[in-house]
């Protein structure tokens, strides 16, 4: 599975390069990404909506593999500096995801909302989810992709640009990892 996807991510990258626009250039980004900001591709992130500021960040700890996922690091190796500039405020300007049709369990997204306050997750990521500069936007994200993110940080395999978000994850089951995913996916 991982040799498929490092060659998707090979060809994808190929393509790339021979690009002119940047929406040409984009085009693979999106194709796991989700078209108009929102994934549909299991565990993978919607872009849509992310402060530029962190769009780049990322980008670029995928370039220097400071972040480790073998298709993204193979995408952005080739990347300059000015093209981690482009292709993050492409992704700024890109409309935000919606929240899935369904409102979510009654009783999931009241815990999920308590711990959100609890643990004080609007100081960060804004009252409305939103992000700001270097935070992302985590609201409307995509459920899978929020609770393995969530899981990563709680069991210290993802390594963000600080390690506030292991220490907030620190004290948090799974069972509350699980509500809290389902509450902030579906942020209205």
């Amino acid at each position: 599975m991982r040799k498929t996807i490092a060659a998707l991510a090979f060809a994808l990258l190929a393509t790339a390069a021979a690009a002119e626009t940047i929406e040409q250039r984009i085009a693979p980004c999106l194709a796991c990404h989700g078209e108009k900001g929102q994934s549909e591709t299991e565990n993978t992130p919607s872009l849509g909506g992310q402060q530029a500021p962190y769009a780049l960040i990322q980008l670029f700890m995928f370039r220097e593999k400071l972040r480790t996922f073998e298709p993204m690091n193979e995408m952005a190796k080739a990347l300059t500096d000015d093209d981690l500039r482009t292709f993050s405020d492409f992704i700024a300007k890109m409309p935000t995801p919606a929240p899935p049709a369904d409102a979510g369990d009654p009783a999931r997204m009241q815990r999920g909302q308590a711990l959100a306050t609890q643990h004080r997750c609007n100081s960060c990521h804004n009252p409305d989810f939103s992000g700001k500069e270097n935070v992302p936007r985590i609201a409307s994200q995509r459920e899978d992709y929020l609770a393995k993110t969530l899981a990563e940080y709680k069991g210290n395999s993802r390594h963000g640009y600080d390690g506030s978000m292991a220490d907030v994850m620190a004290p948090i089951t799974p069972e509350q990892i699980a509500d809290l995913a389902h509450y902030i996916a579906r942020v209205r």
